[in-house]
């Protein structure tokens, strides 16, 4: 995304790689976000944890959050919110919508 550039739906990733319970990365402009299917909703966050800078697409996804992998902070899938630390801010979420096999996020 370009400076100054309107935010609006944006075309991240076909619905066949975003795999239930798995984290998808992907890069868009300057955003690193990570897609995640969990029951059958898709849900993005800010890829990188807060408290060290881990991608926590490769984090376990259960129970409505993703835990980091390196320290295991959990965030709320809905809303990025931290539920347990070592990490203290929340990830920031995105809308999603997934219309015709593509999954796009509202940045």
């Amino acid at each position: 995304m370009e400076e100054g550039e309107k935010a609006e739906w944006r075309n991240l990733a076909a619905a066949s790689l975003v795999t239930e319970g798995c984290g998808f990365p992907v890069k868009y402009g300057g955003f690193r976000i990570v897609l995640i299917r969990y029951e059958d909703e898709v849900f993005a966050l800010d890829e990188l944890c807060p408290h060290a800078d881990a991608s926590i697409a490769m984090g376990p996804v259960g129970n409505g959050c993703i835990a980091c992998p390196w320290h295991y902070a959990e965030f709320d899938l809905r809303t990025g919110e931290v539920l347990s630390g070592p990490a203290t801010t929340s990830l920031r979420s995105y809308s999603t919508r997934e219309i015709e096999g593509r999954i796009e996020v509202f940045l």
